[in-house]
C-alpha cells in the first residue's frame, strides 16, 4: 500500500548528490508505505509500528516554529493497524518521534508547519520509558552533529531510524516495546573533486541492563496493574551499518558501503557488546570521517 499524496511527496532517494534508496524490508513483507512532508513512514502493519523511516534534512532551509502536541492517527489506514494514543495512557511511556519533529520543518512557511505537524502522526512514534538521562540527550543531538560535519559540503543529510522490531520485545497492551532503536545518517562529500556518499550508523540499546530481569514476568505483570515493563538506562552506541542491517533484516544497498566505520574496528576490552560497537559517551566519540580501507 502506498499512502502518497500530491502535497507530501515523502523521502526523495535524490536529495543528496548521490540517490540513496529508504531502507526497505524484503519484498513480500507486510508494509505500509506512508508518504508525509519531507519524510517516509514504512509501518509493519502486524507489529503496529515502523520498520523504516527516512526523512531529508535541509540545513539551509530549517524553520524555527512552535512545538505543538497533536498526536493523531493516520486516516489513512485502519486504526488497528497504528499505535495509539491507549499504549500510552496512564504510565511513563513516551510517544517517541522516530522522524525528529524539528528535522523535516524546512523550506517556505506552509510546508514547514505541515511537515511539523505531520510529524505528530502515531505511525511516526515508537513507546519508548519516559525518563531523560545523558545517553538519550546524546541521541537526540547525533544528527545535529552530523548536520553541522555536513554543513562544510551541501547542508544536507537523509536521516533513516525505527525501532529493532525483535521477537522477544516484552507485550504491553498488545504491543511489543521496542529494547532497541537505530539510526543511519547519510550525507554527501566532494572527494578528491568526485562525489563520494558517506554514512554512520548507531544504536540506542537498553538490553544490557535487562538481562537480569525476566521480561515476560515483567510483562505479564503489566498487563495485570497497567504500567509498563521496567526498562534501564539507554546506553548509544555507533556500529557498522551491516549490523543495523542485520539486526533488522532491511536492506541498506550502497550505505554499507558508505559507511565511515568501514572496515569493521577490532574487538575492543572496554565491554562493547559486538566486535565494531563504539560505545559512546560524548559527541567526540563520533566517528564522521571515512576509515581508510
Amino acid at each position: 500500500m502506498d499512502a502518497t499524496t500530491p502535497d507530501r511527496a515523502g523521502y526523495t532517494q535524490d536529495f543528496l548528490a548521490l540517490p540513496v534508496a529508504l531502507p526497505a524490508p524484503a519484498v513480500g513483507s507486510p508494509v505500509r508505505e506512508l508518504a508525509y512532508t519531507h519524510f517516509t513512514v514504512l509501518l509493519d502493519p502486524v507489529r503496529r509500528l515502523a520498520q523504516s523511516t527516512g526523512v531529508n534534512i535541509d540545513g539551509e532551509l530549517l524553520l524555527d516554529l512552535d512545538r505543538g502536541d497533536d498526536w493523531h492517527l493516520d486516516d489513512r489506514i485502519p486504526e488497528n493497524e497504528q499505535t495509539g494514543p491507549d499504549v500510552y495512557a496512564g504510565n511513563d511511556l513516551d510517544r517517541g518521534h522516530l522522524v525528529r519533529r524539528r528535522d523535516p520543518v524546512w523550506g517556505d512557511r506552509a510546508t514547514a508547519a505541515r511537515a511539523n505537524v505531520d510529524t505528530f502522526a502515531y505511525t511516526n512514534a515508537a513507546p519508548q520509558a519516559g525518563e531523560f538521562n545523558q545517553s538519550k540527550e546524546l541521541w537526540l543531538g547525533l544528527e545535529d552533529h552530523v548536520l553541522a560535519y555536513a554543513q562544510a559540503n551541501r547542508n544536507r543529510i537523509s536521516v533513516f531510524t525505527a525501532p529493532v522490531l525483535a521477537l522477544n520485545d516484552p507485550l504491553y497492551r498488545g504491543v511489543g516495546i521496542p529494547q532497541a532503536f537505530w539510526k543511519v545518517v547519510a550525507w554527501t562529500t566532494d572527494a578528491s573533486g568526485a562525489d563520494a556518499l558517506r554514512a554512520a550508523a548507531f544504536v540506542l540499546d537498553q538490553s544490557p541492563q535487562l538481562s537480569d530481569i525476566d521480561l515476560n514476568d515483567a510483562s505479564a505483570q503489566a498487563l495485570i496493574d497497567g504500567s509498563p515493563p521496567p526498562l534501564g538506562p539507554y546506553f548509544s552506541y555507533q556500529v557498522p551499518v551491516d549490523d543495523v542491517a542485520s539486526l533488522t533484516g532491511l536492506d541498506f544497498g550502497e550505505l554499507i558501503d558508505a559507511d565511515v566505520m568501514a572496515p569493521v574496528l577490532a574487538g575492543r576490552a572496554d565491554g562493547s557488546p559486538r566486535t565494531g560497537w563504539v560505545r559512546l559517551h560524548t559527541e567526540e566519540d563520533i566517528t564522521v570521517e571515512k576509515a581508510p580501507a
